[in-house]
């Protein structure tokens, strides 16, 4: 087949791709405002989903600027994260072990690209038992820059040896659409966090499941 890529890659976002932990982390965020006596504006958590927290409480929170107190808030807040996983669990969204597997039969290379702290990832990895399947990741201490900006599914494309123009992003965030697409990459939108009809016309393909998919439908994507 001429146009099928020998080179395809796949990079997933994490939470909402892979898991879906966004009630955890929401729960988060309001348990760190009750902490500091701090307030949350209406509608801050969908507004600063995929983003990172460096640029969530300066900006979208307004609670400060000063960066050792972001540093702080920052920690804080993922700390409590792993504390409500820990109370409350997780497990792999349906059809995401089995999409892996096939990626793995296909000999296909993958890679988290997100704006969760490693050790969120790495925790909830060893918990669910996929450490040695996700063998390489760039997370938000990785880049300097957040999504939108395309800087980390760059960078995970430089650790699965691919090209961006041959890799394949899965995202359920706007914001992590918009950086796949500004790195010159196919996006498949997974309708977890937005409903199918809001993520049409930003990606090339929506599925409600990962399994959706074969490495026969990524390899076509890619060479569109």
């Amino acid at each position: 087949m001429a146009n099928v890529s020998p080179d395809l890659g796949v990079i997933f976002d994490w939470d909402g791709v892979i898991i879906d932990s966004s009630h955890h982390h929401e729960l988060s965020w309001e348990r760190l405002a009750a902490e500091e006596r701090r307030t949350l504006p209406e509608g801050h958590f969908k507004l600063g989903f995929g983003k990172k927290n460096e640029w969530i409480i300066p900006e979208l929170l307004g609670w400060t600027r000063d960066s050792g107190d972001v540093r702080r808030l920052s920690l804080r807040k993922e700390a409590l994260y792993r504390e409500i996983v820990a109370e409350r669990g997780l497990e792999v969204l349906p059809g995401g072990r089995e999409f892996l597997a096939r990626l793995a039969e296909g000999r296909v290379p993958f890679c988290v690209g997100s704006s969760t702290h490693r050790e969120n990832i790495a925790t909830i990895l060893d918990v669910l038992g996929l450490a040695s399947v996700f063998t390489a990741m760039v997370t938000a201490e990785d880049v300097t820059q957040g999504k939108p900006h395309p800087d980390v599914f760059l960078r995970a494309a430089e650790k699965i040896s691919r090209a961006p123009a041959s890799c394949v992003v899965f995202e359920d965030a706007f914001a992590g659409i918009e950086a796949a697409r500004a790195g010159g990459m196919k996006v498949v939108g997974v309708a977890t966090t937005h409903p199918a009809e809001a993520l049409r016309g930003r990606v090339d393909r929506v599925v409600h499941r990962l399994d959706e998919l074969t490495v026969a439908d990524l390899h076509k994507l890619v060479a569109r």
